[in-house]
């Protein structure tokens, strides 16, 4: 039986889960990716060419990075502190990115293992200027795993 089709995701609404608690004001994620590196096997064949063989080598997950309208909500900062004093124990956490369709149902979940913050960062303060402050957290994880 062949797979229905299914339409493209819109990327406009989304979220982060830590530890059960659930923030969906984001406004932007950048640096989901998962990557690893390229081991280069150089060797001669049976008949004498030189060929090069890529194998997969290590996994390289990378900083992930969200970006949000400043609130009063200081669950940022106080995980950044976390981080900042050295208590890894409870700076490490488990949880998500999760993307959600029109009818605010999960669609897609991208997992973070061990993930804590590496940096946390407000946007520039310009006096008389009328944008939106915002504040970028980038988080650093071992593994980022698609369900």
């Amino acid at each position: 039986m062949a797979l229905p089709e299914m339409d493209t995701s819109v990327g406009h609404s989304f979220g982060l889960e830590m530890d059960g608690i659930v923030i969906k004001q984001i406004s932007e994620v950048s640096g989901l990716k998962m990557e690893q590196d390229v081991i280069e096997l150089k060797q001669n064949t049976a008949d004498g060419k030189y060929v090069i063989k890529k194998l997969p080598g290590r996994p390289k997950p990378a900083d992930v990075t969200l970006t949000r309208g400043l609130t009063d909500d200081q669950n940022f900062e106080k995980w950044a502190k976390e981080a900042q004093f050295g208590r890894m124990n409870t700076a490490r956490k488990g949880g998500a990115i999760i993307v959600y369709d029109f009818e605010n149902n999960p669609i897609k979940r991208y997992k973070l293992h061990n993930a804590w913050p590496k940096s946390l960062e407000i946007g520039t303060l310009k006096a008389g200027d009328n944008s939106v402050l915002i504040e970028k957290l980038v988080i650093t994880c071992e593994q980022i795993e698609v369900e």
